[in-house]
């Protein structure tokens, strides 16, 4: 089968009349899914999100209290006093 035939034949599937027709019952549950599917996803979205806020206010009040970025105090040695 050439270039040609291939679009002769898509060309002729196109133009025909479909043979089956949908339910009507069909378009309605998808459309009900498909609600059903978008606010799930919204939900799972908006609970990321404040997952994620909740996340960086812990670690923020985590830094804040303990200032890793503080080197601790030596305790192997005394301090030098009285030089």
């Amino acid at each position: 089968m050439n270039g040609n035939d291939r679009e002769a034949t898509v060309r002729r599937l196109l133009e025909q009349a479909p043979s089956r027709s949908v339910p009507p019952e069909i378009h309605a549950e998808a459309v009900r899914r498909g609600n059903r599917m978008l606010r799930r996803r919204t939900v799972a979205r908006r609970l990321l999100w404040l997952l994620m806020f909740a996340a960086a206010a812990a670690f923020t009040v985590w830094a804040l209290t303990a200032r890793p970025w503080v080197e601790p105090p030596s305790d192997t040695t005394p301090p030098l006093t009285g030089w």
